[in-house]
């Protein structure tokens, strides 16, 4: 068995990786020895987060890449292949939510939104690196972030629920299909993290003090604690999971 974790020799993108949960992955993943591709849309972001890890000692490369554009997650595995020499773990992560409140008072606009980057700009980005492995017949491993609310919906995020809804089915459908080729396709289910991204929720104080009042572990979650779930699903210490859907709220779905 491998060295527990660790990513050595891996390259891995990380999207969404220029702040919150994302940065905490590429972060944790570089520490691990992994060279890590950030990327988001704002390179100016990326870099910032790429600057930190190789002044750790770390190997970085920032790119700009918006998921809901095949060109560009077609121009991000391209663009790494040719930086890096190969992909070996890709982590799912950038996501919108423009819509907060009752599903059937969205607009079009938002709606469209939604899925273009979270469900088509997973997909898209799946396809690429599956593709990609496939070719260099080599296994890898596949994290897409979806979240707790995909198995739980809960108000007020009824279209954003949908849509990590269909990551869940996505990854399970695609351990299916990729599982002959060595690739191993998992998801990760946070709950309720201080991020930017939830600043609309962690800002309301009812919804917190609800929240927190059904969590076991009593407070809503990091960063940080989200990461080392992505570090075990990329590494060969789980090279026996796939289609998992690791659930990491403080026991929030449960309470």
């Amino acid at each position: 068995m491998s060295t527990p974790f660790r990513l050595d020799g891996k390259v891995a993108i990380v999207t969404g990786g220029s702040r919150g949960i994302g940065a905490a992955i590429a972060r944790l993943f570089a520490a691990q020895g992994a060279r890590v591709v950030i990327a988001a849309r704002k390179v100016e972001a990326c870099e910032i987060v790429a600057g930190e890890i190789r002044a750790s000692g770390g190997t970085a490369l920032a790119l700009a890449c918006h998921t809901g554009r095949i060109e560009d997650v077609k121009s991000t595995v391209a663009r790494t292949v040719e930086h890096f020499g190969a992909i070996d773990i890709l982590v799912n992560n950038a996501a919108t939510n423009p819509h907060f409140g009752p599903m059937i008072t969205v607009d079009k606009g938002a709606w469209d939104k939604t899925f273009e980057v979270n469900v088509s700009g997973y997909f898209e980005m799946a396809r690429a690196v599956a593709e990609h492995l496939i070719a260099r017949d080599a296994p890898g491993s596949i994290v897409n972030v979806a979240s707790v609310v995909g198995l739980k919906p809960e108000l007020a995020q009824g279209v954003y629920a949908m849509t990590k809804a269909a990551v869940i089915s996505m990854t399970r459908s695609l351990a299916i299909e990729l599982g002959a080729s060595g690739i191993r396709v998992n998801a990760i289910a946070p709950g309720l993290v201080e991020t930017r991204f939830a600043g609309t929720l962690i800002q309301n104080r009812d919804i917190v003090e609800r929240w927190i009042e059904r969590t076991p572990l009593g407070r809503y979650g990091q960063p940080d604690d989200i990461a080392p779930a992505a570090l075990y699903l990329a590494s060969d210490n789980a090279s026996f999971v796939t289609g998992s859907v690791l659930v990491v709220d403080g026991g929030q779905s449960i309470g």
